[in-house]
């Protein structure tokens, strides 16, 4: 009996290992290196995004991010701000960096109002934007709230 409980033992922690875990979004993000370039459209510098390897790799894949709501002044938007940080320290209002918000172009509007600050998940199809300057660097498509 012992030896067929340690084994029963032994199989679910071999199981619970295997199982893929979701990447911290928010670490693999950080890794992104900023190079200031001259855009001439606008006759300004411009932080461009440098992504590393591995956030290419999963690009066009499926991934979650929590993180702070960050409400839009937008009525009945399908457009989701997430950031690692509350609104204060936020890239927006805050000292944050580029590489801690992301935007998600939701699938269907919320069912629900969600309140600045509030905690959230979110899940999409990630796309790194490089050049365009009027698009965060971080997008997810097709994105819904995850409970």
């Amino acid at each position: 009996m012992r030896k067929l409980l340690m084994a029963a033992i032994a199989s679910f922690l071999l199981v619970g290992a295997t199982i893929a875990q979701d990447p911290d979004m928010w670490a693999l993000f950080s890794k992104t290196r900023f190079v200031e370039k001259l855009n001439r459209e606008f006759g300004m510098y411009f932080l461009y995004p440098r992504f590393p390897d591995e956030l290419k790799e999963i690009e066009g894949k499926t991934v979650t991010v929590s993180g702070f709501y960050i409400p839009l002044d937008m009525n009945n938007s399908n457009i989701a701000i997430v950031s690692k940080f509350p609104m204060a320290e936020c890239f927006f209002c805050g000292g944050a960096g580029p590489e801690s918000i992301v935007v998600g172009y939701l699938k269907n509007k919320p069912n629900k109002r969600f309140k600045t600050d509030e905690i959230v998940k979110i899940r999409g199809k990630l796309k790194l934007n490089e050049d365009d300057i009027e698009e965060l660097n971080f997008i997810l498509i097709d994105a819904e709230f995850v409970n």
